[in-house]
């Protein structure tokens, strides 16, 4: 297997890939122009292409967004500006009378200078009416998981491990992985 430079700046997230891949992944924290965009793969085509320009190797990016129903699909990919900036109580009370309905998305970017290839994995849920949890990270705190009562960050160790892996499509880029190398 080829060495795969995973641009985060998270060494817990890298650790974790590498962990479920089966094959160690470097770890390369790079600040990358993220273009201003709806759609997540064409965020994470261009995350992609930027890293491998600097790295010169074959590297996997990821990006995340939180689409409200209510709100078309916003926020989107710019969730990470609303938690940074808003409280989890003013999000929460901005679908207030509105459908709560949620979709949380994760795109991987592979590329190696010639084959490019995006992997998505979703999870349907809600936006709770208050924030709840002191587990997760992120937007934990108010996105219900469909089929569950209490948000990502109330889950137990279990239902958060199977959770997580609908979200993030590890097990594809697993596959992608081991059949191309």
């Amino acid at each position: 297997m080829a060495s795969i430079t995973f641009i985060t700046g998270n060494q817990s997230k890298a650790d974790y890939l590498g962990k479920y891949l089966g094959f160690p992944v470097q770890h390369l924290k790079l600040d990358l122009d993220e273009i201003q965009s709806l759609d997540l793969k064409k965020i994470v085509e261009h995350k992609v292409k930027q890293a491998y320009e600097r790295v010169q190797g074959p590297v996997i990016v990821e990006d995340v967004s939180l689409e409200f129903a209510a709100l078309g699909k916003l926020p989107g990919p710019f969730i990470k500006f609303f938690v940074e900036e808003v409280s989890f109580e003013t999000i929460c009370s901005m679908l207030d009378d509105k459908t709560r309905k949620a979709t949380a998305r994760c795109v991987f970017g592979y590329y190696n200078g010639k084959d490019l290839k995006l992997f998505e994995g979703k999870l349907a849920g809600e936006i709770a009416q208050t924030p709840a949890g002191e587990g997760g990270f992120g937007w934990d705190k108010i996105f219900i998981p469909e089929g569950y009562s209490v948000t990502r960050a109330e889950l137990n160790e279990e239902d958060d491990r199977k959770t997580y892996l609908q979200i993030k499509p590890f097990e594809k880029l697993k596959q992608f992985l081991l059949s191309n190398s």
